[in-house]
């Protein structure tokens, strides 16, 4: 429960050694790589490396292979060794090339197939009509307009049956249209046009053929089989062969990527403009160093030396954080706010007990609870999803409040006679029947909790040597005796009893809020800060006296927001009773039909909820009160699903370059 401490590693040697290093130092996911030149002096003559990644073509080509082959790159490692050169990279270009060539076939026959398909639709709605096309088309004294008439103003069409500009020969009907043809002299075509614009006609230009619709369909029909055949023995063709290549394809692939990614941790390095030595700065974890120092010793002309975070003055280090099992699911919502610095205070164990308390006073249900367990366990182990072990422990402590307040899937009584085992007369607290008790409770468990971020406050303080902070800051000493004054203050006005003498109350309260009206230049002379005092008192005064005022009404805006924990007591509980109300019979078929759909929505929008509303009580009401966020993440490269990497490689890779960029050889050894 601590955060994981760093050794600081300057690595020096010749250039020719630097893709040795890396491969055997950096790949482990144990070293948090540095740009090298934000901690050397200028003054030394070294410049940053600005290479061309040479893997990054051959990655592309074989990536582009298998998006025309229609499918998703395994990266297995076999175990084989395999050396990539010129002759590989021709390979992947020949493979590129006829792949290529074949789905340049398929998408013309895709397109032929798609115009022939389109034409066989316009063409089956006009096989009513038994005229050849091209006579149709070719008519010297007539216009024809193919199209449909929709079926609300086909009635209108009557209005016409005199008139003799046109003719309207039907020759098909679908559930919206009527679909036909109409002829016109070419003198009044134009009139005739308007005339079936205002029936909505929808024109279509069908294509130019030879015989009756029927027989055109026909022959669209025979030539649409024959483009499937051609399409399907294409995609057999380019299935087969990708089963042939895909086997290399994708050791090469895996090859390439772990290559490529070694290549691009050459830009953190340094190299000497005058000679050919580099230098490469990281952060190593304590308890890796040992592993790193064996590393490196096997490594001929390479040295290294070490220093502690404390003699790296101009950059801090990462961070990265170490729990027990229990509490690492957590790490998730103190990334997301912010690590902590180095050096500070790892609050995930607090946030763990913190959150699984509070979601199980809020949730609270035997069953409900379970199912969020067991539920969230099985979510994780089938999928991975790191928020989904996070209710694991929420559930189980849903499910230890569940037994306090006696709901099981929001039946109420079935507890009652384990209580009566033990000695009970009843469930220790009845929610519906104790409002007041309920609410006071979540106010008090707001109290307990903002003192308690006081009081790490002062811890974390006192921890980085900021003495004034810990004592005069509004989280601070001050502060907590101030926010405890106030409050015993606030329960005896309440509860009509005398805590605390009125007297001791307003005493303490008026030196408090004293010293934190002066806590800037209190804080800047116990900590010795430059600068503390005001340009101007006036300002200063002014400023101040509104600042105090907000302090009080955060102390009370925070305490207050704890209700919502009391809130989602009542509403739990609530909304269980309304699902019991409909199910009327809670033990009939429809009765447990009815509970089992009120617990499912129950459990997925009251449980959404709930997770939510504690994360702000975390992030808002605690954590802006002692911590900061301010950590830099520890990010070890290591060969990682994520990366596109395959899993599971632990190797050594020893490789040699030519002079020609373009013919690199790589062995990898398993």
């Amino acid at each position: 429960m601590a955060i994981e401490k760093m050794k600081l590693v300057r690595t020096y040697g010749l250039i020719d050694h630097l893709d040795e290093f890396i491969r055997s130092c950096c790949l482990s996911g144990d070293f948090h790589p540095e740009n090298a030149m934000d901690y050397i002096s200028d003054s030394l003559g070294y410049v940053p490396l600005n290479e061309e990644n040479p893997y990054s073509s051959s990655i592309q080509k074989i990536e582009e292979i298998a998006s025309i082959a229609g499918v998703t790159l395994k990266d297995t490692f076999k175990g084989d060794e395999i050396i990539f050169d010129a002759d590989e990279i021709e390979y992947i270009d020949t493979l590129k090339e006829k792949l290529s060539e074949s789905f340049r076939k398929r998408t013309e026959i895709s397109d032929k197939l798609a115009e022939v398909e389109s034409s066989a639709e316009q063409f089956n709605h006009f096989i009513g009509i038994d005229v050849p096309i091209e006579e149709l088309l070719s008519c010297e004294f007539l216009k024809v307009r193919f199209g449909s008439i929709p079926k609300d103003c086909y009635p209108k069409l009557k209005a016409y049956e005199n008139n003799n500009l046109f003719v309207f020969l039907e020759s098909s009907v679908d559930e919206k249209s009527h679909w036909g043809i109409y002829s016109a002299p070419r003198t009044e075509i134009d009139e005739v046009d308007r005339i079936f614009a205002s029936l909505y006609f929808d024109r279509i230009r069908i294509p130019f053929s030879t015989g009756t619709p029927k027989e055109i369909l026909a022959k669209l029909n025979k030539e649409k089989k024959e483009l499937t055949s051609q399409l399907a023995e294409i995609d057999k063709q380019i299935s087969d062969f990708w089963a042939e290549n895909s086997e290399h394809c994708e050791q090469v692939h895996a090859y390439l990527e772990v290559a490529s990614l070694a290549f691009d941790l050459r830009r953190y390095a340094a190299k000497d403009s005058g000679s050919d030595n580099f230098i490469y700065v990281g952060w190593v974890p304590k308890s890796s160093y040992k592993w790193f120092k064996q590393q490196i010793k096997n490594i001929d002309g390479v040295s290294f030396e070490e220093a502690d975070p404390e003699d790296e003055k101009r950059n801090s280090p990462p961070v990265k954080l170490r729990n027990k099992k229990p509490f690492r699911p957590f790490e998730m919502f103190v990334e997301m706010y912010g690590l902590p610095s180095y050096g500070g205070v790892d609050i995930t164990p607090f946030v763990a007990i913190t959150y699984s308390l509070l979601f199980g006073i809020m949730f609270a249900d035997v069953g409900q609870g379970l199912v969020l367990a067991i539920g969230g366990y099985l979510v994780y182990r089938l999928k991975g999803t790191k928020l989904a072990k996070i209710l694991v422990p929420c559930g189980m402590s849903s499910a230890f409040f569940g037994l306090i307040f006696g709901s099981v899937f929001g039946y109420e009584e079935l507890l009652d006679p384990l209580y009566h085992a033990i000695g009970l007369s009843g469930k220790p607290l009845s929610v519906m029947d104790s409002i007041n008790t309920v609410l006071l409770l979540a106010i008090g468990i707001g109290v307990a909790l903002v003192i308690i971020s006081m009081c790490l406050n002062i811890f974390c303080s006192l921890k980085n040597k900021k003495i004034g902070e810990a004592l005069f800051s509004t989280n601070g000493v001050v502060g907590v005796i101030l926010y405890a004054t106030l409050v015993c203050a606030v329960v005896g006005f309440m509860s009509g009893k005398t805590i605390l003498p009125t007297g001791i109350v307003v005493i303490v309260a008026v030196v408090c809020i004293l010293l934190l009206y002066f806590q800037e230049i209190l804080i800047g002379m116990v900590d010795k800060k430059e600068n503390y005092l005001p340009e101007k008192w006036s300002d200063y005064i002014m400023q101040n006296f509104f600042e105090v005022i907000e302090y009080i009404l955060t102390y009370f805006s925070n305490t207050v927001s704890f209700l919502r924990v009391g809130a989602f007591v009542l509403v739990h509980a609530g909304m269980m009773m309304v699902f019991s109300s409909l199910a009327g019979d809670e033990y009939s078929v429809g009765g447990i039909i009815s509970m089992i759909f009120g617990n499912v929505i129950v459990i997925a929008l009251e449980g959404l909820l709930t997770g939510i509303q504690v994360l702000r009580l975390e992030f808002y009401e605690m954590f802006s009160r002692f911590y900061a966020g301010d950590g830099k993440p520890f990010n070890g490269v290591g060969m990682r699903k994520n990366k596109g990497v395959f899993s599971g490689i632990k190797n050594v890779f020893k490789s040699s370059k030519n002079e020609d960029k373009e013919n690199v050889i790589i062995t990898v050894k398993k």
